[in-house]
């Protein structure tokens, strides 16, 4: 059994920067789950960030370890929720959770849609030009659920695995967006598993329909 550490954050300005809601602060007890995500926690950008197929956003704590021994300096700064992460657990991972799954979660269901896209943003709040592309490229990104069905959770109740609806874990999903040269027959293998966010599923659609893959400067870099 999995028990997360749950967080929520409010919008806040930053000098230099956009406003964001990627402070977030540790729930203690009960909090309710939407479609819309924890009560209480906010999205500064609804176009790319929220929404009912990115509700929730879950990062593996142990990948801290891997941060704070690439930059020693800031180590401090990596440790959960630094990424803006509602969800931190040990022992999940991009390896054993797949595209699809769907967990109990005190008296919700929780679906997981996609791998995290890494955003300019981090770079940001991280002080580190290219974290972004880093957490790309080694494919430490987390990944996102929609609401099946709301309820009351809370870090007490376990994540419970309640189904497996395909054989892409999330780490192959990051590998067929971001790692592998331009390859119809993995975009059709990744748009047919069951649970894939609506946005993965136009961005996959759009590289079969161009022939090329997206520029990911924009997300990347903001530029």
């Amino acid at each position: 059994m999995h028990h997360p550490d749950v967080y929520i954050g409010g919008i806040q300005p930053y000098e230099g920067g956009r406003p964001s809601a990627i402070a977030k602060r540790q729930v203690d007890g009960a909090v309710q789950l939407t479609p819309q995500g924890l009560a209480g926690d906010e999205q500064a950008e609804t176009r790319h960030h929220g929404g009912p197929d990115r509700a929730l956003c879950h990062y593996p704590r142990e990948h801290y370890n891997h941060w704070r021994a690439q930059f020693p300096v800031q180590a401090e700064q990596f440790c959960a929720p630094a990424f803006g992460e509602n969800i931190s657990t040990l022992g999940l991972t991009e390896h054993n959770v797949f595209i699809g799954d769907i967990f109990h979660w005190g008296e919700a269901l929780i679906q997981v849609t996609q791998p995290r896209s890494p955003c300019f943003k981090l770079n940001f709040h991280c002080d580190i030009d290219d974290i972004s592309l880093l957490m790309q490229q080694s494919g430490r990104c987390g990944w996102l659920y929609r609401v099946i069905a709301s309820g009351e959770v809370s870090g007490d109740r376990p994540l419970t695995l309640a189904a497996r609806n395909s054989e892409i874990s999330v780490a192959e999903a990051i590998s067929i967006a971001w790692h592998m040269p331009f390859d119809e027959e993995q975009y059709h293998r990744l748009l047919a598993a069951a649970g894939l966010s609506a946005t993965w599923s136009k961005t996959m659609l759009a590289r079969i329909t161009t022939g090329k893959i997206e520029d990911f400067n924009r997300r990347l870099f903001g530029h």
